[in-house]
């Protein structure tokens, strides 16, 4: 099942279109916008991009989804969600394929991606005991309280390039689950995997309108952020674009998850297994060539291990392969997204040498034989970065790994809550007392002992802290069906018939009700 896409009128690339009304949509006319393949550098596609009407055509069309799909019964709805996994589970690798094609991550990364975004349609499928509500009988004389869990209504998603399948997953499976019609406005970067997942859903047994693919850009979402028809938005992108994403919404009298940037450290103290380090390191700093808001970016090592641990980390990067993330003998790592994002890469690396720190391993002029134009940017070290830098304090989203020398644990933890983020951080150690001291101290909403990316598993929620995150719900778990529900409670008197009279009708009290 391919993701389709719309011949262009011209006859030169395929238009990717919407997908409203269980169905592709592309009006004539429409604005395009260029998706690359990362690692040719040459344009495969063009991506419609919505006008006020089609947002309006997307938005209306969820909102008769959601009048059908929020009056299924919890078994039915059950069944498609699960429908919709065991379909995901078999056609997995085609998605891969798709997200490789179009973001330029390995094929096993890609996978990797769509096995933790299926963690929580996992979840989902198990909503009925995270949507029940309670019940309090005779909490006054004959009269009981309860509470139900209701559907907000039309969700709007905004889901970056880096994870085109995992984000949305974190949002949309436990929205619908909830019963709402969910409008998905994925980057124009590489959009295929939306269109992919609709068709998905349609082949589950989901309503049409219940998902919709709203392609496109600021105009986009600014139609999801300002619609009275759509309840809620969830957001994961850059910390500039979170926080403008969450006074829009807010303004507008919106729920909203706004899922920011990062600057993640790793602080390693002189008891640690170097060698565990120096592979932990390599993975979480040069994984998704860096363009993951959960990477590694700062090692922060506690004197006297910083030379040791370059060396070591020097080492495995002279080992791995970068090229095409297709190739029949996969890399280790792909391009960057966009020519642009790979020269917004090197300036930091500028930057950093420019204010005195040392380029260990230099990935700037790195090319891939046969892929000259691709957007390639070598594993990058540096070492003595200042911590005044830009290069230091700023989310850089690339290959780039910087090693900072600190003389004690307090100063390491000084350092990381300094910092204007607090999404992930990890420590490496083998003293117990210090790593609890550390999960207790630091000013971060994700922790790793001794694993260096520490995205919670689906039944726990991903979120950080600070800057790293805007509105008050985390993504997933109990915090996703939290957010993605609201709660009447409902207070209840029946009069027993067979002795009413009445004394049971209590009388006129013009008092505030109170209980006996």
């Amino acid at each position: 099942m391919a993701a389709s896409a719309t011949a262009d009128p011209t006859g030169d690339v395929p238009v990717i279109p919407h997908w409203i009304d269980g169905g592709e949509y592309a009006p004539d006319g429409t604005r395009t916008a260029p998706v690359f393949n990362p690692a040719t550098g040459r344009v495969s596609a063009e991506v419609a991009l919505a006008d006020e009407q089609t947002i309006e055509r997307a938005i209306a069309s969820a909102r008769r989804g959601f009048e059908v799909w929020s009056r299924y019964s919890v078994a039915r709805r059950q069944s498609v969600l699960f429908a919709f996994r065991e379909l995901l589970n078999a056609r997995k690798p085609e998605l891969a394929r798709i997200i490789t094609a179009e973001h330029g991550k390995v094929v096993s990364d890609a996978m990797g991606e769509i096995l933790r975004g299926q963690e929580v349609v996992e979840l989902a499928t198990g909503f009925p005991h995270l949507i029940k509500g309670a019940f309090s009988e005779n909490a006054s004389t004959g009269i009981d309280v309860y509470s139900i869990k209701q559907p907000l209504g039309v969700v709007g998603i905004v889901s970056p390039f880096n994870f085109p399948a995992m984000v949305p997953m974190w949002f949309f499976p436990v929205a619908l689950a909830a019963g709402n019609a969910v409008v998905l406005k994925p980057s124009e970067k590489d959009p295929s995997a939306a269109l992919w997942l609709a068709r998905l859903w349609q082949e589950a047994g989901l309503p049409d309108g219940a998902f919709t693919v709203l392609q496109g850009d600021k105009l986009a979402v600014d139609g999801l952020l300002e619609s009275p028809d759509v309840s809620s938005i969830s957001f994961v992108g850059s910390t500039p674009i979170a926080q403008y994403i969450y006074e829009t919404a807010s303004r507008h009298g919106k729920r909203v998850q706004a899922l920011g940037g990062a600057k993640n450290h790793m602080l390693v103290l002189p008891d640690a297994d170097l060698d565990l380090v120096a592979d932990q390191a390599v993975n979480a700093g040069y994984g998704a060539a860096g363009e993951r808001c959960m990477a590694i970016s700062v090692v922060l090592a506690v004197e006297p291990v910083a030379d040791a641990l370059i060396e070591k980390i020097r080492d495995r990067i002279a080992a791995l392969r970068v090229g095409d993330g297709s190739a029949e003998t996969e890399p280790d790592m792909g391009p960057l997204i966009s020519r642009a994002h790979r020269d917004k890469v090197a300036e930091y690396v500028d930057i950093a040498e420019a204010d005195g720190a040392r380029i260990v391993v230099d990935g700037r002029r790195f090319s891939v034989a046969g892929h000259e134009d691709g957007f390639f940017f070598g594993p990058t070290l540096i070492d003595g970065i200042p911590t005044s830098s830009r290069a230091y304090q700023e989310e850089i989203f690339g290959p780039v790994l910087a090693v900072v020398r600190v003389a004690t644990f307090d100063e390491g933890v000084a350092l990381i809550n300094s910092g204007r983020f607090g999404n992930g951080t990890a420590i490496f150690t083998n003293d117990g007392g210090a790593a609890r001291r550390f999960q207790n101290e630091v000013e971060v909403g994700m922790i790793g002992i001794n694993v260096p990316i520490p995205v919670p598993v689906a039944y726990h929620s991903f979120g950080g802290w600070k800057q790293s995150l805007f509105g008050d719900a985390k993504a997933y778990g109990v915090h996703g069906f939290e957010f993605f529900t609201r709660e009447k409670a409902v207070t209840s008197r029946w009069l027993d018939p067979a002795t009413r009279g009445a004394s049971e009708h209590g009388g006129i009290n013009l008092g505030f009700p109170q209980n006996s």
